[in-house]
């Protein structure tokens, strides 16, 4: 083979190794394109749910047991490798929230990552209910699904205790309001919050209260407050009844108001107060006793507390209900005023 054919042959073999490497670059880049398009179209299409889903992740949990949760859920069918390029973008690993996720039909990876990053739990809310009793408020937390639930064996002495409260101060001591909680959470938690709200819109209320009330202490201000919770549920009432329970402590007459007596009887209420029952003593029967009951007789809200301590000025020492379904009751001065509008009620029952 003489030098010149020899060149040439190399000449060759350098042309083919160039298209060769030409080749593999373009093959690669376009690999490379595929995989960057394939990756973005996976980062920004929604998950494959068929309705909306929650996805729960333990304290501890990896950003791989993530991703394989999520692919044994059938919540993602992309592979690993994608979740881990996602992961170098938004930078998530290691900073993912435990707890509860809602998984809304139309999901992006992206959004599922940032919702986890951020902490975005799902928060369930449990609600007490304006003049509530603390038993009844046990009952209904007993019910609520996923709380944790700590208290099932407690008794109400324990319970106080765990919150911080005298013995005899569970009645009463929580706020009602709708407390929001998360998954993991116990029914101690949500008391806690409400024993703190009630707390300090018990202290809040006190120090903005009118001057020369016959209640010595905010514990005396929340038993009042109860009662005029259980009264009435008429909100341009509340302020009145109040006055009427304040001018009767100032003057030292009894009370008289039913829902003390209901309260004392317990479990031996039947449903309808009769003559023995306002007769027969008990701590809580404010016919037979003067002053107020030794506890309050439910749970007041913020209004009723707010009535308690800012009641309406005037000489009314009675009331009593309409009788025409609407709650409202008719305020008197004196017993023969009250007389005359207890006769009207009763007549408006018998029609």
């Amino acid at each position: 083979m003489t030098a010149a054919a020899a060149m040439a042959g190399r000449t060759r073999v350098a042309r083919l190794l160039g298209l060769f490497v030409l080749a593999a670059l373009v093959a690669a880049v376009a690999l490379a394109t595929w995989l960057w398009t394939d990756y973005r179209r996976f980062a920004d299409t929604p998950l494959p749910l068929a309705a909306d889903a929650t996805l729960d992740i333990a304290r501890g949990t990896s950003y791989r047991e993530v991703v394989r949760t999520l692919r044994r859920t059938g919540y993602t069918r992309a592979a690993p490798f994608y979740w881990r390029l996602l992961d170098r973008e938004m930078k998530v690993s290691g900073r993912l929230h435990a707890g509860e996720y809602a998984l809304p039909v139309g999901i992006t990876p992206r959004t599922l990552l940032a919702k986890m990053a951020s902490g975005e739990v799902v928060q369930h809310h449990f609600t007490i209910v304006d003049g509530w009793t603390f038993r009844q408020l046990r009952l209904a937390l007993a019910q609520e699904t996923g709380l944790r639930q700590t208290l099932t064996t407690a008794s109400d002495a324990e319970i106080a205790a765990r919150l911080g409260l005298a013995e005899a101060g569970f009645e009463g001591c929580c706020l009602p309001e709708t407390y929001a909680w998360i998954k993991g959470e116990s029914d101690l938690d949500v008391l806690r919050r409400a024993a703190a709200a009630m707390r300090k819109t018990l202290d809040e209320l006190w120090a903005a209260r009118v001057p020369d009330l016959p209640l010595k202490t905010p514990y005396e201000a929340l038993i009042l407050a109860s009662i005029v919770e259980k009264e009435t549920g008429i909100a341009g009432e509340r302020a009145q009844v109040a006055g009427v329970f304040v001018r009767r402590l100032r003057i030292g007459m009894r009370l008289q108001t039913d829902p003390t007596v209901i309260y004392g009887l317990g479990e031996d209420y039947t449903g309808r107060l009769r003559r023995r029952d306002l007769d027969g003593d008990t701590p809580y029967n404010t016919y037979t006793r003067g002053g107020l009951p030794p506890t309050p007789i439910a749970l007041p809200g913020r209004a009723a507390i707010a009535a308690t301590l800012a009641p309406a000025p005037g000489d009314a020492l009675y009331f009593v209900a309409y009788g025409d379904g609407s709650g409202r009751h008719e305020f008197s001065a004196t017993l023969a005023e009250h007389n005359r509008a207890v006769a009207r009620y009763l007549e408006r029952m018998r029609r």
